[in-house]
This record gives structure tokens, C-alpha cells and sequence, in this order.
């Protein structure tokens, strides 16, 4: 996931006024370290993107600029990232701190032995996932809604949305016991967001079925295209046009094509070399790589390793 469209230096990202909306300038110069976390939030997002096409043939660079499946996926994991970066909890940032839970009803206890008869109550400190979520959208979405009648505004708008979405919508709840003689006579919940591995898993089954949608005569809606499909909901991912082919070179897209990609020659998924090689076959070679071995600790406090060569059997895509 290469050239994602939020992607920025969080220490000058504030700097850099003339490649921000007017917002998210504002937001800078009114809270400069909120901007920081959501930044780093979008790092965040941009590993995960390549994590999670590690083995596909796709390659996230100038297709940034059309409004394709795997755009929606940059634009719903970076949004992703910036909400799940703000760091409140942590005690990081002045302007939040732990979620507020006196008005939310008492957690459900989970089934299992010696739960029976446990007092729950809120405690401990969970993620504010309110206040991260509405400043990841005053930022990510400002740039977007400067042209909001716009298709690929809308599109953009709505993707954001759906990243949001896949770290609030699956909060998780975490418990500690307290009782004399390790008894668990009351319980402290708390709330805390998703590991973001799995935000990333939840997003590319999203990607995986992402709807086509059109504009409609408004300008201000979307229509899913075909007959007899159902409308996208909040938490799917849209696209308007066809992606393009990412097993060959091109310059005008930005693919860098697969050939001399590694391979697996056995497996049977997306990092298979009948996949991966776009039916093309592969080549096997040897490689000698040199790697640390023989590491050994000094007091105090020194690593000290020698160089190995290791022979490497490796499947490359012609």
C-alpha cells in the first residue's frame, strides 16, 4: 500500500499547511498533537495494507487516483488507523482520557466456571472510542467534503466511514477479578478497541466483497450496479471503477507487474506461484544470504554476532 493519500511525516505534518485541506490546517494549528496520533494512526493503516497484500499481485501506487476496490481499501484502513491510534487511554494526550461509562448499562458476563453470582461494574480504564472517532473524522474527511456532490467524494466519504466503523463496531471487553483467596467475588470491565490485525482481517473481507456503485441523478447518491443487488451498508467497502491488470508492468497505472516476485510453488492461495505469476510459471534459484548467528550477550551490555551464509531456495514469477 504505497502512496496512501493521508500518508504524512506525523513531526511536520503540521508544517505542511499547503497539502491540507482547510480543516485539517485548522485542526493543526488548534490541536497539533491530536493531528500527530491520527497521523500515526495512518502509518499504522499503510502496514497493515501490506500486510494484508502481502501475497496478491496488487500494487497500491498511481491507482490511488482512481476510484477502485483497492483505493477503498487504502482510504477504509488508514481511517482505520487514525482512529485506532488516538492515544487516551494512554495518557498521551491532555484533551481525553479514560471512556466515560456512568451511563452505560453493566457488561454482560461472559460464560464459564465461577462466574455465578459475580457483581460486575465499569472500571479500569477504557479507549475513549467516541472522541477518537470524531476527531479521525474532522480530520480524514475534510479534504473530501470540499467537493461532497462530488461521486468520488461521496465514495471517499463513505469508505472513511466504513474503517471507523470496523474498530467502533467491535469493541471488545476486558475484565479483572477482585476477591480475597483469588475468589472473583466482583468484577471491573473495561473497554478496549480491536487488535488492529483484526480490523485489517475485517476490512479485506469487506474489500473482498466490495460493491460497484454509481452516482445517481442527484448528485448526492449512490446506486449499487447490477440488478437484484442489495444497497451497500455503512460498513461495506465502494468502488466505481474496474481495477486495472497488476500482473503486467504499466506505467500509467503504476504497476510494477509480478515478474521476479517470490513465490510459493506449493501453496494454493494468492501466494502461489500459479496465482501470484498470473499463469506466467515460475523459476526456481538458489540464493546465499548472510544473516546473524552465533550472537552472543556481554556484560554489560553488548550483543556481539558473527555472519553466516545460508543457503536459500526461492520460486520466482517470470
Amino acid at each position: 500500500a504505497v502512496g496512501s493519500p493521508l500518508v504524512m511525516d506525523p513531526n511536520s505534518i503540521c508544517r505542511k499547511t499547503k497539502r491540507l485541506a482547510g480543516k485539517q490546517a485548522e485542526l493543526c494549528q488548534l490541536e497539533p498533537e491530536i493531528v500527530q496520533e491520527v497521523a500515526k494512526g495512518t502509518k499504522l493503516g499503510v502496514r497493515e495494507c501490506q500486510y494484508q497484500f502481502r501475497f496478491h499481485s496488487k500494487y497500491f501506487g498511481k491507482i490511488l487516483q482512481q476510484d477502485i476496490r483497492e483505493t477503498a481499501f487504502v482510504y477504509a484502513i488508514t481511517a482505520a488507523g487514525g482512529r485506532h491510534a488516538t492515544a487516551c487511554s494512554m495518557g498521551e494526550l491532555l484533551q481525553c482520557g479514560c471512556e466515560l461509562t456512568r451511563s452505560r448499562a453493566p457488561p454482560s458476563p461472559t460464560a464459564g466456571p465461577g462466574t455465578e453470582g459475580t457483581a460486575w461494574e465499569w472500571g479500569g480504564c477504557g479507549d475513549d472510542v467516541q472522541f477518537g472517532y470524531e476527531k479521525s473524522q474532522q480530520f480524514m474527511d475534510a479534504k473530501s467534503k470540499k467537493g461532497k456532490n462530488d461521486i468520488r467524494a461521496l465514495i471517499d466519504l463513505h469508505n472513511n466511514e466504513a474503517g471507523r466503523l470496523a474498530v467502533r463496531s467491535y469493541m471488545r471487553t476486558e475484565c479483572k477479578c477482585h476477591g480475597l483467596s483469588g475468589s472473583c467475588t466482583l468484577r471491573t470491565c473495561w473497554r478496549k478497541m480491536p487488535h488492529f490485525r483484526e480490523v485489517g482481517d475485517r476490512l479485506l473481507e469487506r474489500f473482498n466483497g466490495a460493491f460497484k456503485v454509481m452516482g445517481g441523478n442527484d448528485g448526492k447518491t449512490l446506486i449499487p450496479v447490477g440488478d437484484n443487488i442489495k444497497p451497500p451498508d455503512k460498513q461495506d467497502l465502494i468502488y466505481s471503477a474496474d481495477s486495472p491488470d497488476f500482473c503486467s508492468a504499466n506505467r500509467k497505472t503504476g504497476s510494477l507487474g509480478t515478474r521476479g516476485r517470490v513465490c510459493n510453488s506449493t501453496a494454493m492461495d494468492t501466494s502461489g506461484c500459479d496465482l501470484l505469476c498470473c499463469g506466467r510459471g515460475h523459476r526456481d534459484e538458489t540464493v546465499v544470504l548472510e544473516e546473524n548467528c552465533l550472537c552472543r550477550f556481554h556484560w554489560c551490555c553488548v550483543v556481539q554476532c558473527r555472519k553466516c551464509s545460508v543457503r536459500q531456495e526461492l520460486s520466482l514469477c517470470v
